[in-house]
């Protein structure tokens, strides 16, 4: 009776494992299956070790930024961060994952109506919005507070996208280029008013790259290269929020103090950092969970971490153009090389600002900075990129255009 016993205890996970191996395995005809062999599971690797180090970084920064944000009528425990990061990324994760598995033409759909949503959110800011160190940019009270611009980047690249598209798929006489330049134009000034200048930098280069994909004329990109120059040229001269961070950057006009103490920061741990806790800079931080968590990351893991993690944002961009080089389909190209064009430029205004060689912005480390918006904006954003990079093992490279 015994021996049968172990015996029947030996055979339980074994059955147990070939149950999961045939529910997963290439034969797999159900909807788990079909996911987790066709999405790229080396990007889904990436973007999880972003994840785990962005929560070990929101909880060194967060006894900072708890002391900071602490006064007489209110106290923040150390970890509040963190645990309210934990909150966002149970939230940003599933939906991620949850978005990876639609079929990409219903990817496609849910983007656009996200579109019009968000875009309709970004016109009621001005009106509904909350003012916040001086920026009307969120929607919503406490915890439900949004910042529509983030959750509309992701959705504007999937429908430029489509109506880029459309000049390959369609009619090539389309004016789509226009139309996107005007839904750009006017989302950058509905940024502007906020202010929002690090947002309108994003959108509109994204927009450009996407042109020069889409294949747009040397002649109209020419064109477009002068306008983005005047508006720039422009914008020094008559939008205050950027002649004073120019001149900031440029002059040492002003107050450099952000600037200043977020390069002693991230420096103050050499190559190896002071270790977990140990940072002493981090302090003097403004914003040290999330504008300069980079900054923290510098003093406490060392510059050998700061590497990692931009070599990292690097090889998701990489993966995602070597993927593209044999994608037929105009859609799911221009949309994935927004997607993660979006998620490189972000990431780079925001290490450029840590090391001084950009005027501050205001810009979260995608997956590493704490923020409500931040992450499950950027988790739709990567669930959509996840969608639509997916591929069929299955199938020759000419039946997956089709």
């Amino acid at each position: 009776m015994n021996m049968e016993s172990a015996i029947a205890k030996t055979a339980a996970p074994k059955a147990q494992r070939r149950a999961f191996g045939d529910y997963i395995g290439r034969s797999h005809k159900g909807p788990l299956g079909e996911w987790f062999w066709e999405i790229d599971r080396v990007l889904l690797l990436l973007v999880t070790i972003l994840i785990s180090i962005g929560l070990i970084a929101v909880a060194a920064a967060s006894p900072a930024a708890a002391g900071r944000y602490s006064g007489d009528s209110l106290q923040f425990q150390q970890l509040h961060y963190f645990y309210r990061q934990i909150v966002w990324f149970s939230v940003g994760v599933p939906v991620m994952l949850v978005i990876s598995t639609m079929p990409k033409e219903f990817a496609k759909r849910f983007a656009l109506a996200g579109a019009v949503c968000c875009f309709v959110l970004l016109l009621l800011v001005p009106f509904l919005g909350n003012e916040v160190n001086g920026a009307r940019r969120w929607i919503g009270y406490g915890m439900a507070t949004l910042q529509p611009s983030e959750f509309l980047k992701p959705f504007f690249i999937v429908a430029t996208a489509w109506l880029l598209s459309l000049r390959v798929t369609q009619d090539p006489t389309l004016p789509v280029v226009w139309a996107t330049a005007i839904l750009t134009g006017v989302i950058a000034l509905l940024l502007m008013r906020q202010p929002d200048f690090g947002q309108t930098v994003i959108f509109g280069s994204v927009w450009i790259v996407m042109l020069m994909i889409s294949g747009v004329s040397a002649k109209i990109l020419g064109g477009l290269s002068a306008l983005g120059i005047a508006g720039i040229g422009s914008a020094y001269f008559f939008y205050p929020v950027a002649t004073t961070r120019i001149n900031n950057f440029l002059f040492a006009e002003g107050d450099s103090y952000q600037v200043d103490n977020a390069m002693r920061t991230l420096t103050n741990g050499g190559f190896f950092g002071t270790g977990p806790g140990d940072g002493e800079m981090k302090y003097r931080l403004p914003e040290p969970h999330t504008d300069y968590i980079f900054s923290v990351i510098g003093e406490e893991f060392g510059l050998v971490a700061c590497l990692a993690i931009a070599l990292i944002f690097g090889a998701i961009v990489v993966r995602v153009f070597v993927k593209l080089i044999n994608e037929e389909n105009i859609f799911y190209l221009l949309a994935s090389a927004g997607l993660a064009t979006q998620f490189a430029i972000q990431a780079l205004i925001n290490m450029a600002v840590n090391l001084d060689m950009a005027p501050s912005k205001g810009m979260t480390l995608p997956f590493i900075s704490y923020g409500g918006s931040s992450i499950i904006a950027l988790s739709i954003g990567f669930g959509l990129l996840l969608a639509f990079t997916r591929r069929n093992p299955h199938l020759p490279a000419l039946d997956r255009r089709l």
